[in-house]
């Protein structure tokens, strides 16, 4: 299992997301980060003043995988992240200890699996009548 976290440009977040859905990989967090890397400095004039933005609006996708996903989300998040321009992003990738899913109490790769089961329609015996 791994945490796999990647930084990339605000204008690729669809990009990227399509990608990934499309490696079968859904369970994801996205965050607002600012970030500095190796894109030059942007001077602004701001009020009359000159001010230098050191940080740029990035995006970080955070998601969860088992092993056989590891390959293919890197592959997806490249696919949809690339520029080709400096500042197209990062990707970290660190082993996982444990994880668990908080509705089942499942485990580890259990908890990392897609829910595909039925949804509980109102009228079930498990779901009761609303």
């Amino acid at each position: 299992m791994k945490l796999i976290t990647a930084v990339v440009r605000p204008e690729r977040v669809q990009q990227v997301k399509e990608a990934l859905f499309q490696a079968g990989i859904s369970g994801l967090t996205l965050s607002r980060v600012s970030g500095h890397g190796g894109e030059q400095e942007i001077v602004e004039h701001y009020r009359g003043t000159r001010v230098m933005l050191e940080f740029r609006d990035k995006v970080e996708f955070r998601m969860a995988v088992s092993e056989p996903f590891v390959d293919a989300a890197i592959r997806a998040i490249c696919q949809g992240a690339q520029t080709g321009e400096v500042g197209d992003g990062k990707i970290f990738v660190q082993p996982l200890e444990r994880v668990i899913r908080i509705r089942t109490g499942e485990e580890d790769h259990a908890a990392l699996t897609p829910v595909t089961e039925t949804r509980l329609t109102p009228q079930s015996p498990q779901g009761g009548a609303r």
